[in-house]
C-alpha cells in the first residue's frame, strides 16, 4: 500500500500469481497513477481472465473497437 501512496512511482509490477493473494487490493486501486500491470512469473501460466487492467479494458471498449 505504501507503493501506491508514492508520488515518485508511476508503475508498479507485480506478478499475476501475488495478485491474486491480494485481489481486493488489486482491485480496489482506482487511480490513474502508479499504474498496477500484472505480469506471469515463470512457475504460473498467464490467466488474462484474472488481469484487472484487462478486464477494464473490455469494459471500457466494445467487442469492435478491439478487432
Amino acid at each position: 500500500r505504501s507503493f501506491l501512496s508514492r508520488e515518485d512511482i508511476g508503475i508498479v509490477l507485480i506478478s499475476q500469481c501475488l495478485a491474486e493473494l491480494i485481489r481486493h487490493a488489486v482491485e480496489a486501486h482506482a487511480r490513474a497513477l502508479p499504474a498496477v500491470l500484472e505480469i506471469p512469473s515463470k512457475e504460473h501460466p498467464y490467466d488474462p481472465g484474472k488481469d484487472s487492467v484487462l478486464r477494464r479494458a473490455r469494459r471500457v471498449f466494445s467487442p469492435e473497437d478491439l478487432r
